[in-house]
Protein backbone atom coordinates (compact mmCIF):
# COMPACT_ATOMS: atom_id res chain seq x y z
CA UNK A 1 0.00 0.00 0.00
CA UNK A 2 0.97 3.46 -0.92
CA UNK A 3 -0.32 6.60 0.68
CA UNK A 4 -0.05 10.22 -0.13
CA UNK A 5 -1.68 13.02 1.45
CA UNK A 6 -2.82 16.44 1.11
CA UNK A 7 -4.10 19.40 3.30
CA UNK A 8 -6.97 20.75 2.08
CA UNK A 9 -7.18 23.02 5.01
CA UNK A 10 -5.62 22.76 8.69
CA UNK A 11 -8.32 20.46 10.00
CA UNK A 12 -8.94 18.11 6.86
CA UNK A 13 -6.77 16.12 4.98
CA UNK A 14 -6.82 14.13 1.76
CA UNK A 15 -5.70 11.05 1.76
CA UNK A 16 -4.85 8.64 -1.68
CA UNK A 17 -4.01 4.90 -1.06
CA UNK A 18 -2.93 2.50 -3.61
CA UNK A 19 -2.83 -0.78 -3.34
CA UNK A 20 -0.59 -3.20 -3.96
CA UNK A 21 -1.02 -6.84 -6.58
CA UNK A 22 -0.91 -8.62 -3.77
CA UNK A 23 -3.10 -6.80 -1.53
CA UNK A 24 -5.85 -7.20 -4.26
CA UNK A 25 -5.30 -10.64 -5.09
CA UNK A 26 -5.89 -11.34 -1.32
CA UNK A 27 -9.05 -9.18 -0.94
CA UNK A 28 -9.94 -10.75 -4.16
CA UNK A 29 -9.67 -14.53 -2.26
CA UNK A 30 -11.45 -13.41 0.42
CA UNK A 31 -14.67 -12.18 -1.22
CA UNK A 32 -14.75 -15.68 -3.50
CA UNK A 33 -14.09 -17.60 0.01
CA UNK A 34 -16.75 -15.45 1.50
CA UNK A 35 -18.65 -15.64 -1.09
CA UNK A 36 -19.04 -19.74 -2.34
CA UNK A 37 -21.16 -20.50 0.22
CA UNK A 38 -24.01 -19.14 -1.78
CA UNK A 39 -22.67 -20.23 -5.24
CA UNK A 40 -23.47 -23.01 -7.11
CA UNK A 41 -21.05 -24.81 -9.46
CA UNK A 42 -22.35 -28.41 -11.41
CA UNK A 43 -21.24 -30.99 -10.07
CA UNK A 44 -20.16 -29.90 -6.76
CA UNK A 45 -21.44 -29.18 -3.51
CA UNK A 46 -22.11 -25.46 -2.41
CA UNK A 47 -18.70 -24.05 -1.35
CA UNK A 48 -16.87 -27.46 -1.88
CA UNK A 49 -15.67 -26.27 -5.86
CA UNK A 50 -11.88 -24.98 -6.56
CA UNK A 51 -11.69 -21.25 -5.96
CA UNK A 52 -11.00 -20.57 -9.95
CA UNK A 53 -14.80 -22.03 -10.44
CA UNK A 54 -15.94 -20.31 -7.89
CA UNK A 55 -15.06 -17.23 -9.50
CA UNK A 56 -16.31 -17.65 -12.92
CA UNK A 57 -19.73 -18.14 -11.20
CA UNK A 58 -19.82 -14.65 -9.65
CA UNK A 59 -21.33 -12.29 -11.38
CA UNK A 60 -18.54 -10.00 -12.51
CA UNK A 61 -20.50 -6.54 -11.04
CA UNK A 62 -21.35 -8.36 -7.38
CA UNK A 63 -17.66 -9.90 -7.58
CA UNK A 64 -15.85 -6.40 -8.39
CA UNK A 65 -17.86 -3.94 -5.93
CA UNK A 66 -17.57 -6.50 -2.68
CA UNK A 67 -13.47 -6.46 -3.42
CA UNK A 68 -13.80 -2.54 -3.70
CA UNK A 69 -15.70 -2.67 -0.26
CA UNK A 70 -13.01 -5.39 1.43
CA UNK A 71 -9.97 -3.12 -0.26
CA UNK A 72 -11.02 -0.18 1.67
CA UNK A 73 -12.56 -1.51 4.60
CA UNK A 74 -9.05 -3.06 5.29
CA UNK A 75 -6.28 -0.29 3.61
CA UNK A 76 -7.96 2.98 4.94
CA UNK A 77 -7.85 1.82 8.53
CA UNK A 78 -4.28 1.22 8.47
CA UNK A 79 -3.47 4.22 6.29
CA UNK A 80 -4.96 6.46 8.95
CA UNK A 81 -3.37 4.42 11.53
CA UNK A 82 0.19 4.78 9.59
CA UNK A 83 -0.29 8.71 9.78
CA UNK A 84 -1.14 8.87 13.48
CA UNK A 85 -4.09 11.23 12.43
CA UNK A 86 -6.53 11.77 14.98
CA UNK A 87 -9.59 11.64 12.61
CA UNK A 88 -12.66 12.91 14.08
CA UNK A 89 -15.42 12.12 11.12
CA UNK A 90 -16.08 9.78 8.86
CA UNK A 91 -14.39 9.83 5.80
CA UNK A 92 -15.57 11.16 2.15
CA UNK A 93 -14.72 8.06 -0.06
CA UNK A 94 -14.20 7.92 -4.01
CA UNK A 95 -12.63 5.33 -6.15
CA UNK A 96 -10.54 6.74 -8.23
CA UNK A 97 -8.83 3.92 -10.28
CA UNK A 98 -9.95 0.39 -10.66
CA UNK A 99 -8.49 -2.32 -13.61
CA UNK A 100 -9.96 -5.46 -12.09
CA UNK A 101 -8.13 -7.18 -10.79
CA UNK A 102 -4.52 -5.50 -10.82
CA UNK A 103 -4.81 -1.67 -10.03
CA UNK A 104 -6.95 0.05 -7.13
CA UNK A 105 -6.39 3.76 -6.30
CA UNK A 106 -9.24 5.61 -3.55
CA UNK A 107 -9.49 8.47 -1.70
CA UNK A 108 -10.45 9.50 1.35
CA UNK A 109 -11.04 13.05 2.40
CA UNK A 110 -11.44 13.47 6.28
CA UNK A 111 -11.56 15.98 9.61
CA UNK A 112 -8.57 15.80 12.05
CA UNK A 113 -7.35 17.41 14.87
CA UNK A 114 -4.99 20.36 13.37
CA UNK A 115 -1.71 21.05 15.16
CA UNK A 116 -2.09 21.67 19.05
CA UNK A 117 0.77 24.19 20.27
CA UNK A 118 -0.28 23.38 23.90
CA UNK A 119 0.61 26.09 27.25
CA UNK A 120 2.82 25.02 29.25
CA UNK A 121 0.36 24.13 31.60
CA UNK A 122 2.95 23.51 34.69
CA UNK A 123 3.77 27.11 34.48
CA UNK A 124 0.19 28.67 35.52
CA UNK A 125 -0.66 29.03 39.05
CA UNK A 126 -3.75 30.19 40.18
CA UNK A 127 -4.65 30.12 44.05
CA UNK A 128 -7.45 28.13 44.82
CA UNK A 129 -10.35 30.18 46.86
CA UNK A 130 -10.53 30.01 50.48
CA UNK A 131 -13.74 28.17 51.83
CA UNK A 132 -15.73 29.30 54.71
CA UNK A 133 -19.11 29.08 56.14
CA UNK A 134 -20.34 31.85 58.71
CA UNK A 135 -23.37 31.99 61.04
CA UNK A 136 -25.53 34.63 58.40
CA UNK A 137 -24.69 31.39 55.81
CA UNK A 138 -26.10 28.64 58.23
CA UNK A 139 -29.06 30.80 59.44
CA UNK A 140 -30.31 31.66 56.26
CA UNK A 141 -30.65 27.36 55.72
CA UNK A 142 -32.72 27.84 58.73
CA UNK A 143 -35.02 30.23 57.50
CA UNK A 144 -35.67 28.05 54.11
CA UNK A 145 -35.96 25.27 56.06
CA UNK A 146 -38.63 27.45 58.17
CA UNK A 147 -40.45 28.70 55.09
CA UNK A 148 -40.87 25.22 53.87
CA UNK A 149 -42.42 23.98 57.30
CA UNK A 150 -44.96 27.53 57.54
CA UNK A 151 -48.25 27.20 57.19
CA UNK A 152 -50.24 29.98 55.97
CA UNK A 153 -53.87 31.44 57.63
CA UNK A 154 -55.58 33.43 55.66
CA UNK A 155 -56.10 37.33 57.20
CA UNK A 156 -58.44 40.09 57.13
CA UNK A 157 -55.60 42.88 56.47
CA UNK A 158 -53.48 44.86 53.99
CA UNK A 159 -51.00 42.74 52.50
CA UNK A 160 -47.37 43.30 54.02
CA UNK A 161 -43.84 42.01 52.83
CA UNK A 162 -43.58 37.99 53.77
CA UNK A 163 -47.12 37.28 53.05
CA UNK A 164 -48.61 35.78 50.19
CA UNK A 165 -51.37 37.20 47.93
CA UNK A 166 -53.74 35.28 45.91
CA UNK A 167 -54.21 37.56 42.61
CA UNK A 168 -55.85 37.55 39.20
CA UNK A 169 -53.62 39.57 36.78
CA UNK A 170 -53.34 40.67 33.09
CA UNK A 171 -50.99 42.95 31.24
CA UNK A 172 -51.86 45.46 28.65
CA UNK A 173 -49.76 47.68 26.21
CA UNK A 174 -49.32 50.65 27.68
CA UNK A 175 -52.72 52.69 26.82
CA UNK A 176 -54.18 48.75 24.61
CA UNK A 177 -56.96 46.90 25.37
CA UNK A 178 -55.38 43.07 24.21
CA UNK A 179 -54.00 41.43 26.96
CA UNK A 180 -50.10 40.33 26.12
CA UNK A 181 -49.41 37.14 25.59
CA UNK A 182 -48.20 35.10 28.90
CA UNK A 183 -48.78 37.89 30.87
CA UNK A 184 -52.08 36.66 32.42
CA UNK A 185 -53.32 34.31 35.32
CA UNK A 186 -56.12 33.29 37.88
CA UNK A 187 -55.78 32.85 41.26
CA UNK A 188 -52.14 32.82 40.97
CA UNK A 189 -50.07 32.93 44.22
CA UNK A 190 -47.18 35.29 45.28
CA UNK A 191 -45.11 35.70 47.53
CA UNK A 192 -44.16 39.17 48.64
CA UNK A 193 -40.18 39.49 48.67
CA UNK A 194 -39.64 35.97 47.45
CA UNK A 195 -38.15 38.09 44.28
CA UNK A 196 -39.92 35.42 42.13
CA UNK A 197 -41.52 37.68 39.36
CA UNK A 198 -40.74 40.71 37.68
CA UNK A 199 -38.73 43.11 39.70
CA UNK A 200 -41.21 45.95 41.07
CA UNK A 201 -43.84 43.72 40.94
CA UNK A 202 -44.56 42.18 43.98
CA UNK A 203 -43.76 45.49 45.86
CA UNK A 204 -46.91 46.73 44.53
CA UNK A 205 -49.12 44.61 46.34
CA UNK A 206 -47.86 46.04 49.49
CA UNK A 207 -50.70 47.75 51.53
CA UNK A 208 -53.67 45.95 49.21
CA UNK A 209 -56.29 43.98 51.06
CA UNK A 210 -59.12 41.41 49.93
CA UNK A 211 -60.94 43.20 46.86
CA UNK A 212 -58.85 45.82 46.74
CA UNK A 213 -57.98 46.13 42.25
CA UNK A 214 -54.89 47.81 41.19
CA UNK A 215 -53.29 49.49 37.77
CA UNK A 216 -49.64 49.86 37.51
CA UNK A 217 -46.88 49.80 34.77
CA UNK A 218 -44.01 47.80 35.16
CA UNK A 219 -40.87 47.76 32.77
CA UNK A 220 -39.58 44.23 32.22
CA UNK A 221 -35.43 44.19 32.28
CA UNK A 222 -33.74 44.33 29.58
CA UNK A 223 -32.45 40.46 30.12
CA UNK A 224 -35.74 38.68 30.35
CA UNK A 225 -35.99 35.30 29.42
CA UNK A 226 -38.74 36.22 26.49
CA UNK A 227 -36.89 38.40 23.93
CA UNK A 228 -40.12 39.79 22.77
CA UNK A 229 -40.32 41.80 26.11
CA UNK A 230 -36.86 42.90 26.87
CA UNK A 231 -37.01 46.51 27.93
CA UNK A 232 -40.99 46.67 27.42
CA UNK A 233 -43.30 48.83 29.15
CA UNK A 234 -46.71 47.17 30.12
CA UNK A 235 -49.84 48.14 32.10
CA UNK A 236 -50.92 45.47 34.75
CA UNK A 237 -54.38 45.05 36.10
CA UNK A 238 -54.78 43.18 39.31
CA UNK A 239 -57.50 42.03 41.68
CA UNK A 240 -56.25 40.55 45.07
CA UNK A 241 -58.72 37.31 45.87
CA UNK A 242 -56.99 36.66 49.42
CA UNK A 243 -54.61 38.10 51.56
CA UNK A 244 -52.15 34.23 53.43
CA UNK A 245 -49.64 35.38 56.56
CA UNK A 246 -47.22 32.76 56.63
CA UNK A 247 -46.91 31.19 60.14
CA UNK A 248 -43.10 30.12 60.47
CA UNK A 249 -42.14 27.70 63.44
CA UNK A 250 -40.06 28.32 66.30
CA UNK A 251 -36.20 27.55 65.33
CA UNK A 252 -35.34 25.06 68.61
CA UNK A 253 -34.65 22.08 69.36
CA UNK A 254 -38.24 20.42 68.65
CA UNK A 255 -37.79 22.31 65.07
CA UNK A 256 -34.96 20.42 64.74
CA UNK A 257 -36.19 17.28 65.13
CA UNK A 258 -38.76 17.61 62.70
CA UNK A 259 -36.34 18.07 59.64
CA UNK A 260 -34.07 15.35 60.45
CA UNK A 261 -32.47 12.56 62.86
CA UNK A 262 -31.42 15.62 65.08
CA UNK A 263 -31.84 15.76 69.20
CA UNK A 264 -31.11 19.66 68.90
CA UNK A 265 -30.67 22.31 67.39
CA UNK A 266 -27.05 22.77 67.68
CA UNK A 267 -26.90 19.17 65.80
CA UNK A 268 -29.26 20.32 62.83
CA UNK A 269 -26.61 24.17 62.63
CA UNK A 270 -23.58 21.53 62.99
CA UNK A 271 -25.18 19.18 60.00
CA UNK A 272 -26.25 22.71 57.89
CA UNK A 273 -22.62 23.98 58.50
CA UNK A 274 -20.52 20.59 57.18
CA UNK A 275 -22.95 20.31 54.23
CA UNK A 276 -22.33 24.24 52.96
CA UNK A 277 -18.74 23.56 53.57
CA UNK A 278 -18.79 20.49 51.09
CA UNK A 279 -20.90 22.34 48.75
CA UNK A 280 -18.55 25.58 48.71
CA UNK A 281 -15.63 23.55 48.45
CA UNK A 282 -17.17 21.47 45.56
CA UNK A 283 -18.17 25.18 43.99
CA UNK A 284 -14.97 26.50 44.55
CA UNK A 285 -13.16 23.55 43.01
CA UNK A 286 -14.92 23.77 39.53
CA UNK A 287 -14.45 27.26 39.64
CA UNK A 288 -10.68 26.74 40.28
CA UNK A 289 -10.56 23.91 37.54
CA UNK A 290 -12.12 26.74 35.20
CA UNK A 291 -9.59 29.28 35.69
CA UNK A 292 -6.94 26.75 35.17
CA UNK A 293 -8.43 25.53 31.70
CA UNK A 294 -9.58 29.01 30.95
CA UNK A 295 -5.81 30.28 31.10
CA UNK A 296 -4.25 27.16 29.44
CA UNK A 297 -7.06 27.59 26.36
CA UNK A 298 -5.85 31.23 26.12
CA UNK A 299 -2.41 30.76 25.60
CA UNK A 300 -3.09 26.67 23.58
CA UNK A 301 -3.05 27.32 19.73
CA UNK A 302 -5.58 24.18 18.40
CA UNK A 303 -6.66 23.54 14.84
CA UNK A 304 -9.98 22.45 15.93
CA UNK A 305 -12.04 20.67 13.27
CA UNK A 306 -15.85 22.55 12.08
CA UNK A 307 -17.29 19.08 12.48
CA UNK A 308 -16.45 18.61 16.21
CA UNK A 309 -17.90 22.12 16.43
CA UNK A 310 -21.05 21.44 14.93
CA UNK A 311 -21.16 17.85 16.54
CA UNK A 312 -21.11 19.78 20.12
CA UNK A 313 -23.56 22.36 18.99
CA UNK A 314 -25.92 19.31 18.06
CA UNK A 315 -25.39 18.12 21.74
CA UNK A 316 -25.76 21.32 23.61
CA UNK A 317 -29.10 21.83 21.33
CA UNK A 318 -30.60 17.88 22.55
CA UNK A 319 -29.84 19.27 26.18
CA UNK A 320 -31.70 22.59 25.57
CA UNK A 321 -34.45 20.76 24.24
CA UNK A 322 -34.63 18.43 27.00
CA UNK A 323 -35.06 20.92 29.14
CA UNK A 324 -37.45 23.22 27.39
CA UNK A 325 -39.55 20.04 27.02
CA UNK A 326 -39.47 19.56 30.84
CA UNK A 327 -40.68 23.45 31.36
CA UNK A 328 -43.75 22.47 29.02
CA UNK A 329 -42.79 24.98 26.53
CA UNK A 330 -41.85 23.60 22.16
CA UNK A 331 -38.61 24.70 20.54
CA UNK A 332 -40.69 26.77 18.18
CA UNK A 333 -42.10 29.12 20.95
CA UNK A 334 -38.19 29.34 22.50
CA UNK A 335 -36.82 30.03 19.61
CA UNK A 336 -39.19 32.73 19.02
CA UNK A 337 -38.87 34.09 22.29
CA UNK A 338 -35.37 34.84 21.83
CA UNK A 339 -36.16 36.52 18.36
CA UNK A 340 -33.99 33.92 16.55
CA UNK A 341 -34.44 31.55 13.70
CA UNK A 342 -33.06 27.93 14.25
CA UNK A 343 -29.85 28.58 12.05
CA UNK A 344 -29.19 31.40 14.22
CA UNK A 345 -29.75 29.86 17.25
CA UNK A 346 -27.20 27.48 16.28
CA UNK A 347 -24.66 30.26 15.32
CA UNK A 348 -24.96 31.50 18.64
CA UNK A 349 -24.11 28.33 20.22
CA UNK A 350 -20.64 28.43 18.35
CA UNK A 351 -18.76 29.88 20.31
CA UNK A 352 -19.39 27.93 23.40
CA UNK A 353 -19.25 24.87 21.65
CA UNK A 354 -15.66 25.63 19.90
CA UNK A 355 -14.35 26.54 23.34
CA UNK A 356 -15.76 23.24 24.85
CA UNK A 357 -14.40 21.10 22.19
CA UNK A 358 -10.91 23.04 22.39
CA UNK A 359 -10.80 21.92 26.26
CA UNK A 360 -12.10 18.99 25.56
CA UNK A 361 -8.93 18.53 22.77
CA UNK A 362 -6.25 19.92 25.84
CA UNK A 363 -7.77 17.37 28.08
CA UNK A 364 -6.74 15.01 26.16
CA UNK A 365 -3.25 16.30 25.30
CA UNK A 366 -2.28 16.89 28.75
CA UNK A 367 -3.29 13.22 29.93
CA UNK A 368 -1.54 11.52 27.48
CA UNK A 369 1.65 13.90 28.25
CA UNK A 370 1.32 12.86 32.03
CA UNK A 371 0.75 9.33 31.09
CA UNK A 372 -2.44 9.45 32.94
CA UNK A 373 -4.63 6.42 33.41
CA UNK A 374 -7.39 4.94 35.17
CA UNK A 375 -6.65 1.35 36.64
CA UNK A 376 -9.27 -1.33 36.46
CA UNK A 377 -9.35 -1.05 40.26
CA UNK A 378 -10.45 2.82 40.14
CA UNK A 379 -13.08 1.75 38.03
CA UNK A 380 -14.17 -0.79 40.18
CA UNK A 381 -14.50 1.14 42.65
CA UNK A 382 -16.38 3.37 41.28
CA UNK A 383 -19.09 0.94 39.95
CA UNK A 384 -18.97 -0.39 43.29
CA UNK A 385 -20.18 2.97 44.48
CA UNK A 386 -22.51 3.60 41.90
CA UNK A 387 -24.33 0.65 42.23
CA UNK A 388 -24.92 1.56 45.77
CA UNK A 389 -26.26 5.11 45.09
CA UNK A 390 -28.40 3.89 42.45
CA UNK A 391 -30.52 0.68 43.73
CA UNK A 392 -33.11 1.45 41.55
CA UNK A 393 -33.00 -1.85 38.52
CA UNK A 394 -33.50 0.38 35.88
CA UNK A 395 -30.54 2.53 36.81
CA UNK A 396 -28.60 -0.75 37.52
CA UNK A 397 -29.35 -2.00 33.95
CA UNK A 398 -28.23 1.91 32.77
CA UNK A 399 -24.92 1.21 35.15
CA UNK A 400 -24.22 -2.32 33.19
CA UNK A 401 -24.28 -0.46 29.49
CA UNK A 402 -20.84 -0.57 27.88
CA UNK A 403 -21.20 2.90 26.37
CA UNK A 404 -22.36 4.47 30.02
CA UNK A 405 -19.41 2.46 31.49
CA UNK A 406 -16.97 4.08 28.72
CA UNK A 407 -18.68 7.50 29.63
CA UNK A 408 -17.84 6.90 33.41
CA UNK A 409 -14.12 6.12 32.91
CA UNK A 410 -13.78 8.86 30.31
CA UNK A 411 -15.47 11.00 33.40
CA UNK A 412 -12.94 9.44 35.54
CA UNK A 413 -9.97 10.35 33.34
CA UNK A 414 -10.84 14.04 32.97
CA UNK A 415 -11.16 14.23 36.97
CA UNK A 416 -7.98 12.67 37.12
CA UNK A 417 -6.23 15.05 34.62
CA UNK A 418 -7.89 17.92 36.71
CA UNK A 419 -6.22 16.97 39.94
CA UNK A 420 -3.14 17.22 38.01
CA UNK A 421 -3.72 20.35 36.91
CA UNK A 422 -4.93 22.04 40.13
CA UNK A 423 -1.61 20.15 42.20
CA UNK A 424 0.44 22.19 39.72
CA UNK A 425 -1.30 25.31 39.36
CA UNK A 426 -1.23 25.73 43.47
CA UNK A 427 2.51 24.15 43.99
Amino acid sequence: MQVSQEKINPTKIKLTIQATEDEIKAAKNNVVKKLSANVKVPGFRAGKAPSHLIEKNIEANILQSEVVEELINRLYPEAAKSLDLRIVSQPQLAVTKFVPFTDFQFTAEVDYVGEVKLADYKKIKIAEPTVSVTAKDVNQVLDNLAARSSSKKVVDRKAKDKDEVIIDFAGYEVGGQDVLPGTDGKDYPLSIGSNSFIPGFEQEMIGLKKGDTKSFDITFPKDYGAKNMQGKKVTFKITVKDVNEQVLPKIDDQFASTVGPFKSLTELKSDIKKQLTAEKKRESQQEHENKILEEISKKSQIAVPESLIAEEVERMEAEEKRNIIYRGQTWQEHLDEEGLTEEQHREKQKPTAEARVKIGIILGEISEAENIKVTEADFEKRMQDLRKQYQDPAMQAELDKIENQRDIMSRMLTEKTLDKLRSYATK
